[in-house]
């Protein structure tokens, strides 16, 4: 039992670091405007659940599934990066509201706890990359029983799925605290933050490609 708490640990803090719940709290705050009570609840927990979903999928399969359609990891960071710029820039530079039903309005809210929130903001090409990382050298560790490797992964994604979930929820205190002049206040900024951030994840990945072929050559040219 010692292993597996010690396991656990491990991976929590692993990822919370890559996951930043603050920073997923402050982009809902931004993007649930307008929510009703309800309405936030369902999205905290559909938020969680994606995160959850996708952290396990990408622990099993990830690697698979990015080896069967040739992505690479660096793809897969300009793409996080082009979809953070497109949603920073509508949230930085908002559209003046439109006039339409309540029920066209209810649906429209109801878009964002797969993307942007869960990916890519909180479980993106960071976290997406942690994890195949993870998986593949976990194979091969002899620092755990196999029956902890085993069960930790699905408890460590599980447990930061509750932790997120748990801030999200809370996340009207917030919001109390900073009224609707600072709602507004933090949609501009993560907006601004979410360009920056897909800009960076597009350089980083840019500059693998780059260092990839400059390797690539190199090795070539080196070969007899």
């Amino acid at each position: 039992m010692t292993s597996l708490i010690d396991a656990i640990v491990l991976g929590l803090l692993a990822l919370l670091p890559l996951i930043n719940p603050p920073t997923t709290v402050a982009l809902f705050l931004a993007l649930s405007q307008g929510f009703s009570r309800e309405e936030k609840n369902k999205q905290a927990f559909l938020t969680a659940f994606y995160v959850f979903t996708i952290m396990m999928f990408t622990y099993y399969i990830g690697e698979f599934i990015m080896g069967v359609f040739s992505i690479s990891i660096p793809g897969l960071r300009i793409a996080g990066g082009g979809i953070l710029i497109v949603i920073g820039s509508s949230m930085l530079f908002p559209r003046p509201p439109e006039t339409s039903s309540s029920h066209d309005s209810a649906a429209k809210r109801t878009s964002f706890a797969f993307i942007p929130l869960a990916m890519p903001s909180t479980a993106g090409p960071g976290t997406i990359a942690m994890i195949i990382s993870a998986s593949a050298s976990i194979k091969n560790s002899t620092s755990f029983p196999p029956w902890v490797l085993l069960t930790a992964p699905p408890l460590i994604f599980l447990l930061t799925a509750l932790i997120l979930w748990c801030c999200l929820y809370a996340s009207d205190l917030i919001m109390k605290a900073t009224g609707e002049s600072g709602i507004d206040a933090i949609s501009r900024l993560m907006g601004f933050l979410l360009v920056c951030m897909g800009v960076q994840f597009a350089i980083n990945g840019s500059v693998e490609v780059i260092q990839t072929i400059i390797n690539n050559n190199a090795q070539i040219l080196h070969s007899p």
